[in-house]
This record gives C-alpha cells, structure tokens and sequence, in this order.
C-alpha cells in the first residue's frame, strides 16, 4: 500500500501571505517521509465539512504549480477538479504546464462538480442532474485526452467543442498524464471510471470502499476492461494521538466536533482501520490531518505507513 497526503484546509497561521510557503514546506515534508502522494482540492472558497466559508483558500491548480517546482517525487493532483470550473481545453492545457514543470508527475483528478454554493457566487451554470454532469464530465476527460495525443484536436461534441486546437509542448508522462475520477456513484461515475480513468477515488468505511470497488470491477468487465489497471484510491481524513488520554487531550483542544467527518484513533486503532482498507483493495491512501494537525502526520509515517509499505 502507498499513502498520500490531502490538503483541504489553508489555515496555517495568521498571516495569509505566508500560506504557500507552509503548504510547501508540508509538500516537501511528506515527500521525504515516504508519501507518494500529495493533492489539494479544486474549490475556491471552503466547503462546509472542513472549515468557514471565508476562511482564506487557495486556487489549486495555482498551488500545484508552484509545488510541481519546488518538489522533486512526490505526485500532484486536485482532488477533484471541477468539469465546469474551466474549458477542458483550457484545463488540457493547464494540465499538460504542471506535468511539464514537474517533469512527469501529474494525475489529473477531475469529477462532475457538486458545491452549488460555489458555482453561484463564480457565475457558472450548475446543471442540477447529477447525470447530466457525469456526462460532461466523460465528454471533458475525452477531450483533454485527445489535447494531448493530437497534433491539432477537432472536437465536436455535445457540450464541449474544439477546433483545429494546438497544445504544445506536450505532457511529459507518455501516452499521458494518469486521469483520476473521483466519486463512487455505482451507475454513472464508476462507469466512466472503467470507460476512461486510470485511477478511482471513492471515500467511506472498508466495507463501503469494498462494495464500490466491486461495482467498479462489474463495470470494467462490461467495458473489456482490465480491473488492474485501474489504480484504487480512498479518501480519509484522520485525527491521531498515541494513547486514549492524549487523543481525548487533542480533541478538546482542537475543537473536534461530535460528527467529525473523518476517523479519530489511537495509532493502534488507526493501524488496524488501514489494514482493513488495504483488504478492501485500496491501493493508495490518501488522507488529510484534522485542522493540520502536525502530530497526526508525524504519527501516520512514523508508526502506521511502515506496517504497509514494502
């Protein structure tokens, strides 16, 4: 199993000016404490689930930019761009910079978009059928897909269109830069999953990430699809203390409320939660710390990841 680091939250301080500078120092941290893996999410203000709404928030694929140059392993990615937030054209093009300054280590997240509340204030259209968004959000990966094989990209499709489009240079990883899908609706997104996405991301306990990983397996069958090429990915967030006494401490201290969205452990019971994950056939884990908590990290790589990474 590989693990991955999340950054939903910019709270690092007092000092707005200073944000990118932590968020590069927490790259460059899990980088050299054997994460493979660091994404932060598409949205441009805070969902409700991780803090206020003006609380300060970065744009992600300015973030990802700046890291693609000060990081030297470690994979990038938003989880999950928005299909509406840009022109996939446009976010072709974006894409294929960030793989050129990182010299190869992209994933394209993207997903049908959700946080109606956002779209609002940004004027964009917010399509309320979810399935009308899968769709655009299969027709959008298509197009970016063949932005980066095409020499000039005509696209005529039913939402999306391009004509005679360049896009050089190209992205570095060839035949392209890996596309995540993220979501785990079972008749639409895990579909497009098995039709297009070289990785899924799904989120819920190991017997919810089991099923749907299941489901995903059914549909790669119907689309003639290998099941293993397809990487497998949870989302979680984590809260974590050596002991019940000092987990209790950090909870009080940080606030946590009753119905925290993510899992708060001791390093034993965090352990064995990812054991289970890694049953349910999840390949890379990705997880954030509770109000970025430092003591979390340390704990997940010094005392949970080695019982997982070979």
């Amino acid at each position: 199993m590989k693990f991955g680091i999340h950054n939903p939250s910019w709270l690092f301080g007092a000092e707005p000016a200073e944000i990118f500078e932590a968020v590069k120092a927490k790259a460059q941290w899990a980088e050299d404490h054997g994460f493979t893996w660091f994404s932060v999410m598409d949205h441009l203000i805070q969902i409700a689930n991780v803090g206020a709404p003006d609380e300060p928030f970065m744009e992600g694929w300015t973030v990802l930019s700046g890291l693609a140059a000060v990081t030297r392993r470690i994979r990038l990615a938003t989880l999950v761009s928005s299909v509406h937030y840009r022109n996939p054209a446009h976010l072709a093009k974006i894409a294929a910079g960030v793989d050129l300054i990182s010299r190869g280590r992209l994933t394209l997240g993207i997903g049908a978009g959700w946080f109606e509340t956002e779209y609002r204030q940004y004027g964009w259209e917010f399509p309320p059928r979810p399935a009308l968004r899968i769709r655009q959000m299969e027709e959008a990966v298509r197009l970016i897909l063949a932005m980066w094989a095409e020499k000039r990209t005509t696209f005529h499709g039913k939402y999306f269109q391009a004509q005679d489009a360049i896009l050089e240079p190209k992205p570095i990883q060839k035949p392209h830069p890996p596309v995540m899908i993220g979501g785990g609706g079972e008749q639409l997104t895990l579909r497009a999953v098995a039709r297009l996405a070289d990785a899924c991301n799904v989120g819920g306990t190991p017997d919810m990430v089991r099923h749907k990983l299941d489901v995903l397996r059914r549909h790669c069958d119907a689309a003639q699809r290998s099941y293993a090429d397809i990487e497998r990915t949870n989302i979680i967030s984590f809260l974590i203390a050596r002991d019940e006494a000092s987990l209790a401490a950090k909870r009080k201290r940080l606030a946590v409320p009753e119905n925290y969205y993510g899992v708060a452990g001791t390093v034993a019971q965090i352990t064995d939660l990812v054991g289970k994950y890694q049953d349910a056939g999840v390949q890379l884990l990705i997880s954030s710390a509770y109000k970025n908590d430092s003591e979390t990290l340390e704990l997940l790589a010094a005392d949970v990841m080695p019982r997982f990474v070979k």
